[in-house]
């Protein structure tokens, strides 16, 4: 099923613009990809909940505001204003865009591994055109997903990290996309490509922010190849404002004995869906997969995890937890798919959720599809509400009810946070954490 007509009008007819801009701009082997792409979305147009991955999520608010295309920004920023946004202690990489366009000035490239780049994929069309023709679009799949379709048509900027083959990149790189207000809402879709050849290490954070309130859409993909014995740690973070709809998806193609770790903190956002799709392509592949969710208000974030077994010998594990406030709505729907070749599969998913009001909602929805016979995989889903047996031992201990279910709280969300291994990372989400919970100003003052 799709939405309604009109909707879908508005992106082709801005996408007819984006193809005459775009024309003579070196590009033209790409207008065959993105031709294919906006095609696709006219038959699919945007889901709805009688598509059964989006059962819970109604993207009715999204597909009915008349969204323009990101111009390039007039607002001059200046490195203060986005000082709030770093990461305290990390010494890395820093690229910075700005209402989906790439910043040079605000950017940090710094020193890098030999051979190594990290580069906006604007100029990476020019200048690892070899690379991007090899990869690019070639694992996210637009023909099943009407807002991979649309990033693919309207993909224009974003990163580029190429690690060769044994390298190793020493510190973290992060890549900063800032939304700012602007007179009309306006939508980005950032693109990113990250590819890790044979024996190579990257730690990658993807960090979507806000600038003032505004309405605004980010609709970002990555995709993700780490080669044989290859090494990604991958952390998103949103934060945006709690009226910005954020659509997100990472798409990872693992070789032989690879390890990667997907780490996820949603803080923000009116609407947001996060999709996590790694393929274990090559025998032996590890993959973590990590997540933190917490929403207050009405808020509504949507977490879809497909997770394919491809190949023998593969572990996957799947951690999730929700903390939802208010009337916040949360998701959680994990997909295991463990293929006919795939034996001596080792999978587990575990889902665990906490209302703190009589209003919030979860669905969550694990899933097990085996068709190998030799496996091990099992599954599982708890939502409840704070232990009254954990606050009365608190209190009976000195500690006050608010103190008590801070501590409580924190704790639940530390289990996630603890998986994630990079000590500066770690702790500045930490500190995201305490910011937010109803409590946290007594968990600071406690530190």
């Amino acid at each position: 099923m799709t939405a309604v007509t009109p909707a879908k009008d508005r992106y082709l007819e801005s996408f007819a613009r984006f193809e005459q801009a775009t024309t003579g701009n070196g590009q033209e082997w790409l207008r065959p990809v993105r031709q294919a792409a906006i095609a696709r979305f006219a038959e699919l147009g945007f889901p709805t909940p009688r598509d059964e991955d989006w059962r819970f999520t109604s993207v009715a608010p999204i597909a009915q505001t008349s969204f323009k295309r990101a111009e390039p920004s007039r607002i001059a920023l200046a490195p203060r204003d986005i000082e709030q946004f770093t990461v305290p202690g990390l010494k890395g990489v820093q690229l910075v865009f700005v209402n989906g366009r790439y910043a040079p000035a605000l950017s940090s490239p710094g020193p890098l591994s030999d051979g190594a780049t990290v580069s906006s994929l604007a100029q990476a069309f020019t200048d690892a055109r070899t690379v991007l023709e090899q990869h690019l679009a070639r694992y996210a799949d637009y023909a099943r997903d009407g807002f991979t379709a649309l990033n693919t048509a309207f993909m224009e900027d974003g990163a580029f990290v190429h690690v060769p083959r044994g390298r190793v990149v020493e510190t973290p790189v992060h890549l900063l996309y800032v939304s700012t207000a602007t007179a009309d809402p306006i939508v980005t879709h950032p693109r990113n490509l990250i590819v890790l050849e044979e024996d190579s290490q990257a730690v990658i954070i993807e960090d979507y922010v806000s600038l003032g309130a505004g309405v605004y859409f980010s609709n970002a993909i990555t995709e993700a190849v780490v080669g044989q014995n290859g090494v990604l740690d991958h952390y998103l973070i949103e934060r945006e404002s709690h009226q910005a709809f954020n659509i997100s998806t990472l798409r990872v193609e693992q070789g032989r004995s690879s390890n990667v770790a997907s780490h996820t903190v949603l803080l923000g956002g009116a609407l947001v869906r996060n999709n996590v799709h790694p393929v274990m392509a090559g025998e032996g592949g590890d993959c973590l997969i990590n997540g933190l969710f917490m929403a207050t208000g009405r808020q509504h974030m949507d977490n879809f995890m497909r997770v394919e077994h491809a190949s023998p010998h593969c572990d996957s594990r799947q951690f999730y937890h929700g903390i939802l406030d208010g009337q916040s709505h949360g998701v959680f729907s994990g997909r295991i798919i463990v293929h006919k070749d795939a034996q001596k599969t080792d999978a587990k998913q575990t889902n665990k959720n906490l209302l703190l009001s009589e209003e919030a909602q979860i669905d969550s929805k694990p899933q097990l599809e085996i068709y190998a016979d030799d496996v091990k995989c099992t599954h599982g889903a708890t939502i409840g509400q704070i232990d009254e047996d954990a606050i009365f031992y608190l209190r009976c201990r000195g500690i006050a009810l608010e103190a008590a279910r801070a501590l409580l709280l924190f704790g639940f969300a530390g289990e996630s946070l603890q998986r994630m291994k990079v000590e500066p990372i770690r702790r500045h989400l930490e500190g995201l954490v305490r910011h937010w919970l109803p409590q946290g100003k007594m968990l600071e003052e406690a530190r």
